[in-house]
């Protein structure tokens, strides 16, 4: 074998190797990214889930208390149902099923703040301790919801950044790595809630 041939094949086995490591290690950083999205995807499901949770309680004792306010505590309870009927598959999360998800929270937080309103005309209910330990808890639930949505955020930012940079673009196509969605401010968000449990 000549000596040029034996060098031409030296340099194509070592690019071999090394375009394998390259996509090897592109590809394996890809999957760490995606699976992370996905974790902090099942995080804020679980914030919601237990956001979920406490609505029966609640509403059985503002039933109590509120007996004419059937149509309220009805909405809560439907926008519950909706809310906990949306399921959303981390891996293939994409704009239209963030949206969807997202309409169904905003309906739930909307019919939460109706249901809170409504226990300002009771004041007997206000004083009940079972009600302020529920609508202390749901507050903190409220809170966390807000801090796993900007870790949500934060991740599938690090990931689509990824999945955009070069070269890493190029397998993220072709191994179909997709850009996930991103939280948005619910309408009207750009203005202060007033949230008063007392």
């Amino acid at each position: 074998m000549k000596k040029g041939c034996l060098i031409a094949l030296v340099v194509a086995i070592v690019l071999g190797f090394a375009l394998f490591g390259w996509v090897k290690g592109t590809y394996n950083s890809l999957v760490k990214s995606q699976e992370n999205v996905e974790a902090a995807w099942a995080q804020v499901e679980n914030v919601y889930q237990r956001r979920a949770d406490l609505i029966p309680n609640l509403v059985e004792t503002v039933k109590g208390y509120a007996k004419h306010e059937q149509e309220t505590l009805e909405g809560v309870i439907e926008a519950r149902a909706k809310a906990t009927s949306v399921q959303v598959d981390a891996s293939n999360l994409d704009e239209a099923q963030m949206k969807k998800f997202q309409e169904a929270q905003g309906e739930l937080t909307q019919a939460l703040s109706r249901l809170i309103a409504v226990s300002e005309n009771y004041p007997d209910l206000k004083a009940n301790q079972n009600f302020l330990e529920l609508q202390s808890q749901l507050e903190g639930t409220e809170n966390r919801i807000t801090v796993e949505r900007q870790k949500f955020n934060d991740v599938a930012k690090g990931y689509n950044t990824e999945i955009r940079t070069f070269p890493t673009n190029i397998l993220a196509s072709i191994f179909n790595f997709d850009r996930k969605p991103y939280f948005e401010a619910e309408a009207g968000a750009d203005k202060a809630p007033k949230v008063s449990f007392d």
